[in-house]
């Protein structure tokens, strides 16, 4: 069992923040408003009162907030009403009140693409690809499936109508289901059949360090493990911090923050972890993927497995989101989200980019970023983010390709949906049929005809490298929607060049020490050449 830590921070791309239980900031012992105070109230007053332009309180009130904001030049500084708060929870946690399914807009109907376990969608029977035809009293013909979604949620305990329509029943189901709290996984897992375990981890929400402890104990018998946090914009602290305890030793330094004294002008270290466990899966070689996406808590698990020399990093140098925010309740129902403090990797290195008042990130020079070296000897860069091991770019788009999807985005041929739509269509017959992932040549044949009616010209459907490019992407898509997720990272492998060269080392060399050898004979042909 994993131990909860008893810290409630949270980490997170700009898009997201941090949320541990405070009721607010220290209330200050001075007695009286300062005479700025009384400056900024006075002119308030006098805005209200004098001004040509009438302004009511509240919403000058609210252009004083957000001046307040934008002036204080934190990027995660956000006051939230109570409709926005509660979408930034259910973003970040993955809880929602509900019943449990994936809808997505197929064929123009809103089709069911996912029943989560345990939940009330399960319990009454509804099944993928059961089509959503009614709410309540209200017919989804021509609705989108955020239309679809605000109806279907609702408060716990409420109930709500479902109208069904389902392949083989001349007769629509009606279920009333219960609505209760939902928790959508951000993990995938599946084992390749070359015997390397995938975890692709989205975001960091509750309960990600325990979803990935239970596939850890599914890959005892594989030779290695691949651990893909690009796009990851973050999650929660103490998450990412019991997740790097699964691969650690027991008194690892994980990490440490700083923030600054209540009241005070100076700041200290607030906290700093160590592993409380034994690595989960000792001596077995892993691989962290990352990208200029990966953010905050997911640049806390690479800074942790790096500076241990616990893994192999590659891809693209991180986004560099080095601080982390707390939310405040205010009054009205009101949240205010602000950066209060810092974090640091094990030996130290702040990963927080300096960034412009445009939101840009500011000009580095690279020699001047410090280097610290890990006990096994390695020289890591500390440059205000996490710098891979290995520096490799995924984008394997030819030009014919790239003018292939130009079109379609330029005519309005929506290639993604259509794939995704033919996938689940495809997958429904194969499961129905006991059969493993395949694409049928004539099945895909008819679906590029479709494609050409819709607007793709015929220079692109008739062209050998745009029928590969699609068939590679339906393929991956087809395994993935019947669950065989070893069998669909394989299939990204071909030319997703950072998830194939992680693959290649894993195959090639099965300890740590080994792969770091081989990855600094590559560094120093590279920096040769």
């Amino acid at each position: 069992m994993i131990k909860i830590f008893l810290m409630f921070i949270f980490l997170a791309h700009p898009v997201s923040g941090q949320s541990p239980d405070n009721t607010g900031p220290r209330r200050d012992n001075r007695q009286g408003p300062s005479k700025e105070a009384q400056t900024f109230l006075g002119t308030f007053q006098t805005i209200r009162d004098q001004s040509l332009r009438v302004i009511g309180d509240s919403a000058l009130w609210e252009l004083a907030v957000n001046g307040l904001i934008k002036e204080l030049e934190d990027p995660y500084a956000q006051v939230f009403t109570p409709e926005q708060f509660s979408e930034f929870q259910e973003g970040n946690t993955g809880n929602y009140a509900g019943i449990g399914v994936q809808i997505t807009n197929l064929n123009q109907m809103i089709t069911i693409t996912a029943v989560f376990r345990g939940t009330p969608a399960e319990r009454s029977g509804l099944l993928v690809g059961d089509l959503i035809i009614g709410v309540n009293d209200n017919n989804t013909e021509g609705w989108t499936t955020r239309m679809a979604s605000d109806s279907i949620r609702g408060e716990i305990g409420t109930h709500v109508k479902i109208h069904i329509a389902r392949k083989g029943l001349a007769v629509p189901l009606t279920p009333a289901i219960v609505r209760d709290s939902v928790h959508i996984s951000p993990l995938i897992s599946g084992i390749m059949d070359s015997g390397i375990g995938y975890i692709g981890l989205g975001r960091i929400s509750r309960g990600s360090s325990q979803e990935v402890d239970s596939v850890l104990s599914e890959f005892k018998f594989t030779h290695g493990i691949i651990m893909d946090l690009r796009g990851n914009p973050g999650g929660y602290l103490d998450e990412s911090i019991m997740i790097s305890d699964l691969f650690l030793k027991k008194g690892s330094r994980l990490a440490s923050v700083e923030s600054r004294i209540p009241g005070e002008n100076n700041r200290d270290q607030d906290e700093a972890w160590e592993a409380l466990l034994p690595d989960r899966i000792p001596n077995k070689p892993v691989i962290v993927l990352v990208d200029d996406f990966s953010a905050s808590a997911s640049e806390i698990i690479a800074g942790a497995l790096q500076d241990h020399d616990r893994a192999l990093i590659i891809g693209r140098p991180t986004f560099g989101k080095g601080v982390f925010q707390k939310i405040f309740r205010l009054n009205s129902g009101r949240h205010l989200r602000l950066t209060t403090g810092e974090w640091f990797t094990p030996l130290g290195r702040s990963l927080n980019r300096s960034w412009t008042k445009q939101g840009l990130p500011a000009r580095e020079d690279p020699d001047t970023f410090p280097v610290l070296t890990t006990k096994s000897g390695r020289n890591l860069v500390s440059g205000g983010r996490i710098f891979p091991d290995l520096n490799i770019s995924s984008d394997t788009l030819t030009l014919i390709e790239r003018s292939f999807l130009s079109q379609a985005a330029r005519d309005s041929v929506p290639i993604t949906l259509r794939i995704e739509e033919f996938a689940f269509t495809q997958a429904d017959a194969l499961r129905s049929a006991g059969e493993q992932p395949n694409v049928d040549p004539v099945q895909f044949s008819s679906f590029i005809d479709n494609l050409i009616e819709e607007g793709i010209e015929e220079k692109y459907a008739n062209n050998q490298e745009i029928l590969d490019y699609i068939k590679w992407r339906v393929s991956a898509r087809l395994a993935e929607r019947m669950g065989w997720i070893g069998r669909s990272v394989e299939i990204l492998s071909q030319r997703d060049l950072v998830l194939a060269e992680a693959v290649r080392i894993l195959n090639d060399f099965h300890n740590m020490p080994d792969i770091f050898s081989a990855v600094k004979l590559i560094a120093d042909a590279e920096a040769k050449n």
